[in-house]
């Protein structure tokens, strides 16, 4: 294959060779790989090194950042030594939350995320948003756009509107995303089929368990689904 899809994939494993297989099978299809709160509270700072220290993995450090601003900015400032392509921050953190993680981390994309895929249109009441999961979603990103994040992330079927409304410059990350076979077999509640979320308008898609639920020790299957799931992508 000429080119990687515009595959992110979660790395979410408390196995830190684990990883680096998963990694090393993947990475001729996967353009970026997302590090989460299993991996580094695991294996911390030293763990996202022995991914990238001997590889050319570009790294998605999901630490969902949510604090006070000085806080954030100085969390940011640290995660940034580790040179992630995005960090995550919560988008519900307000605007001064979301500058000063851009202040902190100028050379990453700060990546806010606006409500998480597993929520459904219930949940999303419950929790007190006084708007739809759509409607609430949107203006979350709306606000962290204007406060300097260069990404966002939501639900595909939250993208279109979206889109819509923070333009083209911006990046969005879709989790939430399975092939056709997988649909609601786990704690996903809004999902798409990854060629669907990028028509929708989304950058890149996360995919987790779709590809590594195939792993054997030779590597093969993980490597053959992360091929079939690329191919969809870039033929759609």
């Amino acid at each position: 294959m000429s080119a990687k899809a515009p595959i992110i994939l979660a790395v979410d494993t408390s196995d830190l060779e684990l990883a680096k297989s998963w990694i090393a099978h993947t990475s001729e299809y996967v353009s970026v790989f997302k590090l989460g709160l299993e991996f580094f509270l695991n294996f911390g700072k030293e763990g996202v090194r022995a991914i990238t220290e001997n590889s050319d993995a570009k790294i998605f450090l999901d630490l969902k950042l949510h604090d006070i601003p000085n806080t954030v900015e100085h969390a940011a400032k640290s995660a940034a030594l580790l040179d992630p392509l995005f960090l995550t921050v919560h988008a519900s953190g307000g605007s001064a939350m979301v500058k000063a993680a851009v202040a902190g981390a100028p050379n990453t994309h700060i990546t806010a995320v606006t409500i998480l895929t597993s929520l459904s249109e219930a949940d999303v009441a419950s929790i007190g948003f006084a708007k739809s999961t759509i409607q609430s979603a949107t203006d979350l990103a709306q606000l962290a756009v204007a406060s300097g994040a260069s990404a966002i992330v939501c639900s595909p079927l939250e993208t279109m509107k979206i889109r819509s409304v923070i333009g083209k410059e911006s990046l969005i990350i879709t989790p939430g995303v399975r092939p056709l076979s997988m649909m609601g077999t786990d704690d996903q509640s809004r999902t798409m089929t990854p060629s669907q979320a990028i028509a929708a308008g989304a950058n890149y898609v996360v995919i987790g368990r779709p590809i590594t639920s195939a792993w054997e020790p030779t590597g093969v299957e993980i490597g053959k689904r992360a091929r079939e799931i690329s191919v969809e992508i870039l033929n759609s």
